[in-house]
């Protein structure tokens, strides 16, 4: 009995994923390319035409999602139509075609499924093509779909010369939707997965792609690639591997050294192999200066024996764990040996790229990351290369990931040092706790390291927040005030390093309670029923014997009140009743009236005196400003940058900062940290 087989249920079976929506339309291409050879066998590059026409539809329906400004959108793609000059459709293709899995065109790498991807993709096929019978010029035309297979129609009138036209109609949306819609992208596409016909010895036929008075020739692109090349070939488990090295102007389209996998003088798939070798990034240098991206086209029977049906992979398993008994190579395999040869074919470029690798990250470090410094050694001996064009944000993240490697490395060393340290030690331990303590110590000076370099980008940041824009307007207080100290939070819900309250003084880390713009009424410090919002409020446990306002003693006789206000940088409208000086006081007035409890609710023992109070302005010394520093008897300090002075009515040290005070004076308190770093001054 024979064996019956269903186009439905084949056509349901074969599986194209949405990612590979045009490959119908690639195997179209190929199959054109193939009917060319087969006619013009050494000619085929100059007598052969395979020309790809776009349809679309023609009402007013758009495709909305690939438009741009300044650019009509796209109507939607309903199919395409492949027309080439090749042998046509003789008696054997045809019966081939009407063959399902046939073998007819195997040598050439066919599996005779291309047909059925253009079923999954479209809704029906129309063939029309003309062959030579002996001398004479012969035609047929059919359709083909799921529902009716192969429907032979009127043979076609007005044969000038062989060649076949497919039309691929009814591009079903889910595909249509995940496909490229501009010609260029779709003609690209096309190249990309038929370059090998283009690099081989002999060429490929003209190939053009044409959409309305649009067209775009794809040995166009051969020359934009502006490549050289060189073949190597290799074995792994006895299989043998041809490659194709090609090294491209970096001005090519989407230049990164890539990996592409062909089968049956097609691309299966391709790969990112940019870092896979120390040095081997998308800009390389040959030996004349000039720049390159390395390109590779993998083939061998063996990928043509294992690519599956559909050729979007290969069956082949990426690696075996352990001893496999299987004796034939891995993805895996066959990728290393690749990258092997190309360790061999780039070995001037990709030293080359090293020592500017290197280069690279010292400058880096030298001038934008000292925190890594005390770790370079060891991060350059885990054998670090990083593309020299990358950002330095991209940098920093790569150093940072090599500094985490070796902390957690110490904190693995350290364990076991210590564990073994109880009982009796091994004969290596001295050295081993050695090397310890001194990447510990490393690790150490690199943290230190680091909070120098934010304070210092801290100071940046802020120097940046007083300029005005070029529209002549300041930043907004609040955008300062942020950076000080987060709004609307307190010490109990922030932590130190989210505070940068060392700009104004570096004793106000040391507090007991901090809230920044929240009302007095949802301080935990002071029964004081107030909606007032002073920006930045601190309390300080104080010993009483020492005037240095910090102290470790839970329950100390005393708090001191510290009250920082923030205005807009020249913000010129300190008047009577109205300004920083005066609501600073009434804070502290307000404050006083309370009852003052630490920040854990005890209270405080009540002494003779009031709690000690100072005032911080942060303001540029406008006209009013300055005015109102008069009014209250201050006294203008050495620079010209401030007013100082205290204030015995209220019991309150006052103080006022200009923005450039505020600056200097925090930069002249870390200049030597930032020179012991090397950090520029400016």
């Amino acid at each position: 009995m024979a064996l019956k087989t269903s186009l439905a249920g084949r056509v349901r079976n074969t599986t194209l994923p949405k990612t590979h929506a045009l490959l119908p339309l690639h195997e179209a291409v190929v199959n054109g390319i193939q009917a060319i050879d087969a006619r013009f066998p050494n000619d085929a590059s100059a007598r052969g035409r395979v020309t790809v026409r776009i349809h679309r539809d023609t009402q007013a329906t758009f495709d909305l999602t690939n438009g741009s400004p300044g650019r009509a959108p796209l109507r939607i793609i309903t199919g395409f139509s492949i027309e080439d000059n090749g042998i046509g459709f003789t008696p054997d293709n045809m019966a081939s075609f009407e063959t399902l899995d046939s073998d007819y065109k195997a040598p050439i790498g066919c599996r005779g499924v291309g047909r059925l991807l253009w079923l999954v993709a479209f809704d029906r096929i129309e063939v029309r093509s003309a062959y030579y019978d002996g001398d004479a010029l012969s035609g047929r035309q059919f359709s083909f779909s799921i529902l009716q297979d192969v429907v032979q129609g009127v043979s076609p009138t007005g044969l000038t010369d062989a060649g076949t036209t497919v039309l691929l109609d009814g591009f079903k949306k889910s595909f249509q939707q995940s496909a490229p819609k501009s010609t260029e992208a779709i003609a690209r596409e096309i190249f990309e997965h038929c370059i090998w016909y283009f690099l081989r010895e002999g060429g490929a036929p003209e190939v053009v792609v044409e959409d309305d008075d649009e067209m775009f020739s794809l040995k166009d692109f051969v020359e934009e690639l502006g490549y050289t090349e060189t073949a190597a070939s290799f074995e792994v488990k006895g299989q043998k591997f041809e490659m194709l090295n090609l090294r491209l102007k970096t001005s090519a389209r989407n230049a990164t050294p890539r990996l592409h996998w062909c089968a049956a003088n097609r691309v299966v798939k391709d790969e990112s192999i940019a870092g896979k070798l120390p040095g081997l990034y998308a800009r390389m240098k040959d030996g004349a200066g000039g720049e390159f991206t390395y390109v590779c086209y993998l083939s061998s029977s063996f990928l043509d024996d294992h690519v599956r049906s559909d050729r979007t992979d290969f069956d082949l398993p990426e690696r075996l764990a352990g001893d496999a008994l299987l004796d034939e190579p891995t993805l895996d395999d066959i990728r290393t040996g690749v990258l092997d040869k190309i360790a061999e074919a780039l070995a001037e470029p990709l030293a080359s790229a090293q020592v500017a690798s290197k280069e690279r990250i010292n400058r880096y470090i030298s001038t934008k990351a000292p925190k890594f410094r005390p770790l370079f050694k060891r991060i350059e001996s885990s054998g670090i290369v990083v593309d020299p064009a990358m950002k330095d944000s991209d940098l920093e993240i790569e150093l940072h990931k090599h500094a985490q490697r070796i902390e957690n490395q110490l904190l693995t060393e350290g364990q076991a040092i210590f564990s073994a340290s109880s009982g009796k030690k091994p004969e290596d331990y001295d050295e081993r706790l050695a090397k310890y303590l001194e990447t510990l110590t490393e690790l150490n000076q690199s943290d230190l390291a680091n909070y120098v370099a934010r304070r210092r980008t801290t100071l940046d940041i802020l120097e940046e927040l007083i300029r005005s824009d070029d529209d002549g307007k300041y930043a907004r207080e609040d955008s300062i005030h942020e950076l000080i100290f987060p709004m609307r939070k307190d010490s109990n819900s922030v932590g130190a390093d989210a505070s940068n309250l060392w700009i104004l003084d570096e004793r106000l880390v040391f507090h007991d309670y901090l809230a920044s713009d929240k009302t007095f009424k949802s301080m935990p410090i002071t029964e004081a029923d107030s909606p007032a919002r002073p920006d930045i409020l601190v309390s300080r446990p104080i010993h009483p014997d020492l005037p240095v306002l910090a102290s470790d003693r839970p329950n100390p006789p005393l708090n001191s009140i510290v009250v920082v206000e923030l205005k807009r940088p020249l913000r010129d409208d300190a008047t009577e009743g109205a300004n920083p000086i005066d609501q600073c006081l009434d804070y502290v007035e307000r404050i006083r009236e309370g009852r003052v409890k630490t920040s854990a609710g005890r209270p405080i023992p009540s002494s003779p005196q009031e709690p000690p109070a100072f005032c911080y302005i942060i303001a540029d010394l406008t006209p009013t400003m300055e005015s109102r520093c008069r009014r209250y008897d201050l006294t203008k300090t050495h620079d010209g940058l401030g007013y100082f002075g205290y204030n015995d009515q209220y019991k309150t040290y006052i103080e006022v900062i200009s923005f450039d005070g505020l600056v200097n004076s925090a930069k002249q308190r870390n200049q030597a940290f930032f020179d012991r770093l090397g950090l520029p001054s400016s």
